[in-house]
């Protein structure tokens, strides 16, 4: 008999790679990102994203229906609104677009996780994530205006708040305020490693937040740098974190696996607006079968060590998911 090692034995037909499979998606790890604008009867198809619209308030009550019917049990919030500010102070007003959606969807169910992106990036005219100084972000004088969305946000109803600035000390701010504002419960899911990735140009599409001048490196992270994302995390942690946020996902499976082995707490992937518009243009010309390449890359995320994925595929998947 030959001498070696049999292990197609465990292979050998579907019901046993089945029963051995390590690695199991499930519709409960996903989260939906939803783009929420303001006007009326709105429903625009992204025109770089297949499949993703922004839409007004008249349409998430049928949106809604549809994600808890799939069995999808979280949405992350953007907002996208008609008047921007150099403060973008529509971030945290109380009447604001996202603080709309987010009590409408209360009001219709509790059945929904709502995820409030906390950022300023859709609300500035200058299209980046704080107060400019001198041409630049101003770190410092940014943080209150993010503690105010916060705040906003969670008073609105959001279950969870996600910061994606990337200002130095903004969870341990957040954490504060939020404690202070009686909301000591209320999770902080921050956006600990996000990197300055050419991978977003799709989602500023959806988001209407392209920077007007220069660009986002000196906040979000160097894609060449592995040991600052190490440092970026462990500093959310300190601060207060609830879940780490890797961004983007297919390109940093190293970094999710980095910071899985590094922490106990929920990791967090988001697969991006380029991952999903790079599939739906290949499905779309018959290159690829969209399925099967979307089940082995989401499966890919949570074997990297992710627990939650948020992703634009997530009504494809749970339906994919449901046929299986």
């Amino acid at each position: 008999m030959a001498d070696f090692k049999r292990h197609r034995r465990l292979r050998n037909s579907p019901v046993m790679r089945s029963f051995v499979k390590e690695t199991i998606l499930k519709t409960d790890d996903l989260v939906y990102p939803l783009f929420v604008v303001e006007g009326d009867n709105d429903r625009n198809e992204v025109s770089s994203m297949p499949g993703v619209f922004q839409i007004s308030l008249d349409h998430l009550d049928k949106e809604i229906d549809e994600l808890l019917s799939l069995g999808i049990p979280s949405v992350l919030l953007f907002g996208v609104p008609l008047d921007k500010d150099e403060t973008g102070s529509g971030a945290y007003d109380q009447e604001g677009i996202v603080q709309k959606a987010i009590r409408q969807i209360k009001q219709k169910t509790s059945d929904l996780l709502i995820i409030a992106d906390t950022c300023l990036c859709e609300y500035t005219s200058h299209g980046h994530c704080g107060v400019i100084h001198n041409g630049d972000v101003d770190n410092d004088a940014s943080l209150p205006l993010h503690v105010k969305t916060a705040i906003s946000q969670a008073e609105a109803g959001a279950d969870i708040i996600a910061p994606s600035n990337m200002m130095d000390g903004f969870v341990a701010e957040i954490r504060k305020g939020l404690d202070e504002a009686g909301f000591e419960n209320v999770p902080v899911m921050s956006y600990a490693v996000k990197y300055a990735s050419a991978f977003y140009g799709p989602f500023r599409d959806a988001a209407d937040s392209t920077p007007q001048f220069g660009d986002r490196k000196t906040y979000q992270m160097d894609p060449a740098n592995r040991l600052e994302a190490m440092r970026e995390a462990q500093s959310d942690i300190e601060e207060g974190a609830d879940f780490l946020i890797v961004k983007p996902a297919l390109s940093y499976m190293d970094i999710i696996r980095d910071v899985r082995n590094s922490h106990q707490v929920p990791v967090v992937a988001y697969n991006v607006s380029g991952e999903y518009s790079m599939v739906k243009a290949a499905s779309i010309n018959g290159w690829i079968d969209e399925k099967a390449i979307v089940l082995e890359k989401l499966t890919s995320m949570k074997r990297a060590g992710a627990d939650i994925i948020i992703t634009y595929f997530a009504k494809d998947v749970a339906k994919w998911l449901r046929e299986e």
